[in-house]
C-alpha cells in the first residue's frame, strides 16, 4: 500500500513537471529574435514612429507606413506572424546601438546605406532609392533647387539636408530650422516657409496624409541618392542572407510595389524602381 502512494506521488510529480515545461515552451519570448524561424517567439524589430508614410505609430497603437509594410514581410519569411512582431522605436542615433545591444533583431527605420554606418552594422537591401528633394505648395512656382533663392526653406534642426541645398544650390535660401517635420510641413501649409527639403520617401509620406491630401507637390528632383537598407548586427550573416532572400522575394511577388503604392501614392510619389540588392547607387 505504501508502495502504491510513492508511486501515485511520483506521478504526479512528473505529470507536473511536463505541464510546467509544455507552459514555458508556450510563452517562449525570443525577443531579439534570434531563431531560425518564428515557432512560439517573438522578434523585435526597430522602427521610426514620427514618420507617416515610413513608420508611424498610430492613436490606437498600431504601426503603418512602408518600412512597417516591409518588416512584416521580412519577418513572415523569418517565420514570424504579425503578432509575434514587436515593433521598437529606434530613433536615428541609436540604430548602432540597438543593434549592437540586441534590443533588436533588424532595423527598418529609412537607414541608409553608407560607409561610415558599415563599419558598424551589416546591411541587407538596398529595398528603396530616395533622393534629397524639396515639398512646395500645389500652386508654387519652385521646380528647381536655385529658384530658392530668397526664398525661405525649412528642415529640421540638425539635419543637413537645407544647409546641402543653400551651400550648392541657392546660397540665398533663408534657413529655417523646426524641431521636426510635422512643423515643417504645418509652416508649409500656413505660408510661414516656402519649401521643405528632405528625402522624397519622407516628403511624400507626409504630404499623403488626409489632412494635406492635393495640398503640395514634390519638385521631382533628385539632389541625393539614399540607399535605404536594413541594418542587421555586425557579423550575423545567416540573419544577413535571410533578409536579403526575403527582399528579393517582395519584389519578384508584386508585394513591394503594393506597399510603396499604398504607402507613397496619394502623394504623386514616383518612386525608383526597385533597386536590386547589393547595388549601390552612389
Amino acid at each position: 500500500m505504501k508502495l502504491r502512494k510513492v508511486t501515485a506521488a511520483s506521478a504526479a510529480v512528473l505529470a507536473l513537471a511536463l505541464s510546467a515545461t509544455a507552459c514555458g515552451g508556450d510563452s517562449k519570448d525570443d525577443s531579439s529574435g534570434s531563431g531560425s524561424s518564428g515557432g512560439g517567439g517573438k522578434i523585435k524589430i526597430g522602427i521610426k514612429y514620427d514618420q507617416p508614410g515610413l513608420g508611424l505609430k498610430e492613436p490606437d497603437g498600431s504601426f503603418s507606413g512602408f518600412d512597417v509594410d516591409v518588416a512584416t514581410y521580412v519577418a513572415k519569411q523569418l517565420g514570424y506572424e504579425p503578432n509575434q512582431i514587436e515593433f521598437v522605436e529606434t530613433k536615428s542615433a541609436d540604430r548602432e546601438n540597438a543593434l549592437a545591444r540586441d534590443d533588436v533583431k533588424i532595423i527598418a527605420a529609412t537607414y541608409s546605406i553608407n560607409d561610415e554606418r558599415k563599419k558598424k552594422v551589416d546591411f541587407a537591401g538596398p529595398y528603396l532609392l530616395a533622393h534629397q528633394d524639396l515639398l512646395v505648395k500645389k500652386d508654387s512656382k519652385i521646380s528647381e533647387a536655385t529658384d530658392l533663392n530668397g526664398e525661405k526653406l525649412c528642415s529640421v534642426t540638425g539635419s543637413t539636408s537645407a544647409q546641402n541645398v543653400h551651400d550648392d544650390f541657392a546660397p540665398k535660401a533663408q534657413l529655417r530650422e523646426y524641431s521636426g517635420y510635422s512643423e515643417c510641413i504645418a509652416g508649409l501649409q500656413s505660408g510661414a516657409v516656402d519649401a521643405v527639403t528632405t528625402d522624397d520617401s519622407i516628403l511624400a509620406g507626409f504630404a499623403a496624409q488626409d489632412k494635406y491630401k492635393g495640398q503640395f507637390k514634390l519638385a521631382g528632383l533628385k539632389l541625393s541618392n539614399e540607399n535605404y537598407g536594413i541594418g542587421v548586427k555586425k557579423g550575423d550573416t545567416a540573419t544577413l542572407n535571410k533578409v536579403n532572400a526575403a527582399l528579393e522575394k517582395m519584389v519578384s511577388d508584386g508585394s513591394w510595389q503594393k506597399a510603396v503604392d499604398d504607402n507613397f501614392g496619394p502623394a504623386g510619389y514616383k518612386n525608383e524602381p526597385a533597386p536590386k540588392v547589393g547595388v549601390i547607387v552612389k
